[in-house]
């Protein structure tokens, strides 16, 4: 089975052709970044409006790539929610047009989702075998942080979220004070390269105090401290000399940054292994793709035993519509279909730690 998927749900207009829920054979990004940079963040009345300039090309384009006519179609698939409202009903209404006109099923998928099942993807023939059930998800972007228990490929447990800024948000904006670039998560992974991880000494979130329900903060990160020391306390923090040159002195911002970021997030998911007991993790999301991130759990043993960490492919780590081709097919395979009328969200509420 042929499944189109349509991704929008932020700044990449997306689309892709995914086999069975495995194979895919296509799979085109448009990226907005050069019409964002400017105010080194996503705006939403921007992304809308080329979502709505390009999607009809981009659908095109994948299809093409794909080696396939739109009659070889077997379902649509688009984003449904969360995301930005105004870019999320471009890709929805497209998709939805799509199988109408064609009279073929319609997927609507939660995005967050879908960047879990990412990993499954096979791409240029290249794949890992897949989890089993249960294992723990990292779900890590601009917009969320979250370790959750994963027993179906949508059926999931938050165990923890940030209690303030996601990781990726934390990125952007300690990208944009300094004015390292845009998007701020890509830019510091390469700068932290030639940096001093060691060259200052930020500050881990203290999340041990009980929540207002008597329960732990355990698995839960924090982001805003830590943003807050880089931007704003910088000295306070330093624990080598200041580099004689402009270049070191960000560098080294950047990797004491990115350390301390990354040590965040796995301090908590590394609670959450020891916990369930749970020793494969399937990582999703933009800052998946973050190098550190990936060196860190490479070679990482919790309690003795090795721990199994997947990662998408770096293309598939951010929003595009491969993951959303990919898990519309298990929805089919289980005879389910969404409603034309089925409607844009920009929160899920599943996604908040219970």
């Amino acid at each position: 089975m042929k499944v189109l998927g349509i991704e929008s749900s932020c700044d990449e207009c997306a689309a892709s052709v995914v086999v069975d829920g495995k194979t895919v054979l296509s799979n085109v990004v448009a990226t907005q970044i050069p019409f964002h940079a400017a105010y080194s963040g996503v705006v939403p009345e921007i992304a809308s409006r080329k979502h709505t300039e390009w999607i009809q090309a981009v659908a095109r384009e994948t299809l093409e790539k794909a080696k396939i006519g739109v009659d070889e179609v077997d379902a649509v698939a688009a984003t449904s929610r969360p995301g930005l409202l105004g870019s999320l009903l471009v890709g929805l209404t497209f998709a939805k047009a799509f199988a109408w006109a064609r009279g073929l099923p319609f997927i609507a998928v939660d995005h967050m989702l879908a960047h879990l099942y990412a990993s499954r993807l096979e791409l240029q023939g290249i794949s890992a075998p897949p989890p089993e059930y249960p294992f723990l998800g990292l779900l890590v972007s601009g917009g969320h942080s979250i370790i959750c228990r994963v027993d179906a490929f949508d059926e999931i447990s938050v165990l923890g979220t940030t209690i303030d800024d996601a990781v990726g948000e934390a990125f952007d904006k300690v990208s944009k004070y300094y004015g390292f670039g845009y998007p701020g998560g890509a830019v510091i992974d390469k700068l932290a390269r030639s940096g001093d991880a060691k060259a200052f000494r930020f500050p881990l979130p203290n999340l041990y105090k009980k929540t207002a329900d008597g329960g732990s903060r355990r698995y839960d990160v924090s982001y805003s401290g830590l943003k807050n020391a880089v931007i704003n306390q910088l000295e306070q923090f330093r624990a080598l000399p200041c580099p004689p040159d402009e270049e070191t002195e960000k560098a080294n911002i950047a990797a004491s940054f990115q350390k301390s970021a990354i040590e965040t997030l796995l301090r908590s998911l590394f609670n959450a292994v020891e916990d369930t007991g749970l020793y494969t993790i399937v990582a999703g999301g933009g800052v998946a793709a973050n190098s550190l991130l990936r060196s860190s759990l490479a070679e990482k043993t919790v309690n003795g035993q090795k721990l199994r960490c997947l990662f998408p492919p770096a293309e598939l780590c951010g929003d595009n519509g491969a993951m959303v081709a990919g898990i519309a097919y298990q929805y089919l395979a289980r005879g389910e279909t969404s409603s034309f009328t089925e409607n844009a969200s920009a929160r899920v509420w599943a996604f908040k730690r219970r």
